[in-house]
């Protein structure tokens, strides 16, 4: 058996590298797209080169034209031939004071950079941010635009920035926009200034004193910024919709809507070519059409294609493909579009979720964005990361919680075979927010990694008359831009007053084992379809196992507050027992800033993850991973380090998918339990230090074990780098794990040592983090006290090529040194 697992592990590794491959063919065929497209299309990352004020200037005329100061770049406005307005010594032309602005790339949180302040007017409610202030920020970019882009659009697409973002360009105000979670874009065609006509500038005002949420929020501009350059003729943003309405095991059947933009003043004739390609950059089908389009007026285009033999997307296959739309005038190439899309059939009915026809439970986290060291303004490899580690612990569910995540984060899920719950911030029904909601879906719906959108989380007026009212009209708004999938909203009262579950396809169930909610409303309800759209919520403090209000921690082994929850995994059993559910998503797969739930200060950090802020795994990763995952696991805990417990009694407990699990202390057996599925084993012992060791059996054989040591002092830094080579590219990071060990290599569970980085080459440091839920040290330094064994730190390459050395050291220890090259 030990060896049928090492060579299911061989193939698993096998599997990861083909994968790994595969997903090289296809960014070397994006990039051949890309190319292509350079000619006709361009997306530029604009995120480099910055400049950033923290606090607010005072602008007493925000659309006046032509002031100069920081929204352009003081240049004299002529009036007339004889007459010049220098708009240079305005007032707010003084705000540009380099030593005022530093330079920075993004994405950026300022919030994240500041101190600690005992607070409880900060945020939405004490706590909720983690005590971190926000307030307002400036952010300004000069940059020039080739004469050769004359006649073509070009626009700005935010991707995210928190919040209330006014934006002017070249003195000209382009926009206000409020959300913190929705992208915006702004058309700069006509105020930019092209060639010798000189340098632009943009300036973006953002205020992020009001949150948007009870948890983090961050500040700033923390998602992607991009440049878009198109012909007048051209695919609209978010221009396409490609859905699979027929699929067989011989063909699939390809709806593919394509919106065009006319800009230019005239009629025109226009070809569109629909071309879908697999992932090894064949041509699988080319679909043309022609038509009229009038100017300054959309058209939308529908074509249908048919795949054969197609290649289903799932969890274990996400296989995907992409359809190219290119767009000709007079017989020339304008316009080349991409889209990603994958095969595959959602049903969500009264029997549970069904992927390509076979029932799919969701072993689903909820997950708030932020991270350590870096606030909400996460690189995209620290997204892949965190989906990396909840994949490893058998998660195939992501709920953005409460809110729409970054857009590169559902290209991962979708190559990463994660089932997404798309969620929108507010219930409104109000033109604004009617617009974040239908830019969501118009952004989202082609990806096949979303089964279900969600209308809101526990909002107040849930089962209420007019809550219902509201609902029906985000409803009835999303079903007329995605007909394909349904809809839910995460209820955590009245699900059955007001008519308001009346009104969703899947009611959504927060925490709905509390007295068995989903088991009455299936009895009172039999037609009504449901799912776990939250729970759980079991707090603890990585590496602690005593339950106090001070030093604020909370056990990994007792429950404790607050009262709603169960122990982790045990919430697996009843979809288990209930199919009909559907799936679950855990409150939460990471800790997060903000909601310290059940401290306020000092804790800054919520304790409900299954892994800490820096992903490091609490015991409880162990229980889902024994629920989610078939290889053999058995885990015991607490740590074996307790000089002051000898002689007295101590629980050892284990999570285990084994059929039995056998304890050893010191070598000689304490006993042997029968596994109760999803349910955690307690021994009572004598503490005794030395070697803790637990063997998991099947069939009777031993097919797994843990062991867990009494470890000698402190003695070396050693450290871990989730990759040896990153890109040179200014944006790649690597993750590096940071552990105290004793002489022997074993990790010491209750070092809190301080921990100094110095690094060499062409990288920097852009984080530091260890789990602690009060720790107030900066994120930002070059040094980090270990929390309970262990502290992270994560290193971002610059734009150049070589060695990074990055060194860990600490007083009186052992210091280690890490090589990444960055090519």
């Amino acid at each position: 058996m030990m060896a049928q697992n090492n060579m299911k592990k061989r193939v698993v590794i096998f599997t990861e590298l083909v994968g790994f491959f595969l997903m090289c063919i296809l960014l070397a065929i994006a990039g051949n797209i890309r190319a292509a497209n350079s000619e006709v299309r361009s997306k530029e990352n604009f995120d480099f080169n910055w400049q950033f004020h923290k606090g607010d200037i005072a602008m007493k005329l925000v659309a006046r034209v032509g002031q100069g100061g920081i929204t352009d770049i003081n240049v004299p406005i002529i009036t007339t031939k004889d007459t010049v307005i220098d708009y240079t010594n305005f007032e707010s032309s003084k705000a540009l004071n380099p030593v005022d602005w530093k330079e920075l790339n993004l994405p950026h949180d300022w919030a994240v950079e500041g101190t600690f302040v005992n607070d409880n007017t900060l945020g939405s409610q004490p706590a909720g941010s983690g005590y971190l202030p926000t307030g307002i920020g400036f952010y300004r970019k000069e940059f020039e635009i080739p004469e050769q882009d004359k006649g073509k659009k070009i626009s700005i697409e935010f991707d995210g920035i928190f919040r209330n973002s006014t934006v002017w360009v070249n003195g000209h105000l382009m926009g206000n926009h409020k959300s913190g979670y929705t992208p915006s874009n702004y058309d700069l065609t006509d105020v930019l200034r092209y060639g010798d006509e000189g340098k632009n500038a943009i300036l973006v005002k953002v205020d992020a004193t009001q949150a948007e949420g009870w948890w983090y929020d961050g500040a700033g501009i923390y998602r992607h910024v991009w440049l878009i350059k198109t012909d007048q003729l051209h695919v609209a943003r978010f221009g396409t919709y490609v859905t699979t309405p027929s699929i067989s095991k011989d063909a699939a059947t390809v709806s593919i809507k394509t919106t065009l933009k006319n800009e230019y003043k005239t009629k025109l004739n226009v070809t569109l070519v629909s071309k879908i390609i697999d992932s090894k950059g064949n041509l699988l089908s080319t679909e043309t059409s022609t038509q009229t389009i009038a100017p300054f007026y959309p058209l939308e285009i529908a074509q249908t294609a048919l795949i054969k033999k197609p290649l289903l997307w799932s969890p274990e296959t996400p296989s995907l493909y992409k359809v190219l739309s290119e767009v000709f005038k007079d017989g020339n190439i304008v316009d080349i579009y991409e889209t990603t899309f994958g095969v595959r059939t959602v049903e969500i009915n009264k029997n549970g979720v069904f992927l390509n026809g076979k029932l799919c439970p969701v072993k689903g986290t909820c997950n708030h964005q932020d991270f350590a060291g870096i606030g909400v303004a996460l690189p995209d490899k620290i997204n892949w990361y965190k989906l990396k580690l909840l994949k490893e612990m058998g998660s195939n569910g992501y709920r953005g919680s409460h809110h729409p995540p970054t857009p590169e984060l559902l290209d991962m899920c979708d190559s990463m075979g994660i089932l997404v719950l798309d969620e929108n911030r507010h219930l409104s029904s109000s033109e604004e927010n009617l617009k974040d909601l239908e830019t969501l879906l118009y952004r989202d719906r082609n990806h096949p990694s979303i089964f279900m959108w969600s209308m809101e989380n526990e909002e107040a007026i849930q089962g209420t008359v007019t809550g219902a009212r509201i609902l029906e009209t985000m409803v009835e708004t999303t079903h007329r831009i995605d007909p394909t999938r349904k809809v839910t909203a995460a209820m955590n009262h009245a699900r059955n007053d007001g008519g308001y579950a009346e009104v969703l396809d899947v009611v959504g169930y927060n925490y709905g084992d509390k007295q068995l909610a989903y088991v009455r409303d299936r009895e009172a309800h039999p037609e009504r379809v449901m799912f776990c759209t939250e729970g759980t919520s079991y707090v603890s403090t990585r590496g602690e196992y005593v339950n106090s209000w001070w030093p604020q921690t909370c056990s990994n082994s007792i429950l404790w507050q607050p009262n709603w929850g169960p122990y982790p995994g045990e919430d697996w059993a009843d979809i288990v027992k209930y199919p009909y559910l559907g799936g679950y998503f855990v409150w939460t797969g990471f800790d997060y800033r903000g909601e310290p739930t059940p401290f306020q200060w000092p804790g800054v950090s919520s304790q409900f993850g299954i892994m800490d802020v820096c992903g490091f795994p609490k015991d409880g990763y162990y229980a889902y991973k024994a629920a989610w995952d078939d290889e053999p696991l058995v885990h015991i805990f607490p740590h074996w380090d307790w000089p002051d417990k000898v002689g007295d009694s101590i629980k050892v407990h284990c999570y285990t998918n084994c059929e039995e699990v056998e304890l050893f202390l010191n070598g000689k057996s304490v006993g042997k339990q029968k596994a109760v599925p999803y349910a955690k084993l307690i021994w009572n012992l004598v503490y005794n230090p030395g070697k803790l060791e637990a063997r998991g059996y099947k069939a009777g054989k031993v097919v797994t074990k843990d062991i867990v040591e009494t470890t000698t002092a402190p003695a070396q830094v050693a450290m871990n780098s989730d990759v040896s080579t990153i890109k040179a590219d200014g944006c790649d990071v690597v993750v590096i794990k940071v552990a105290i060990n004793d002489a022997k290599g074993r990790v010491v569970p209750t070092a809190n040592n301080l921990v100094t980085f110095t690094i060499e080459g062409p990288g920097k440091i852009i984080g530091t983090g260890n789990g602690n839920p009060k720790s107030h040290e900066p994120d930002k330094a070059s040094q980090r006290m270990a929390f309970n064994g262990y502290c992270m730190v994560l290193v971002q390459s610059d734009k150049a090529t070589g060695e990074i050395r990055l060194k860990a050291s600490s007083d009186n220890l052992k210091s280690s040194e890490v090589v990444i090259n960055s090519k």
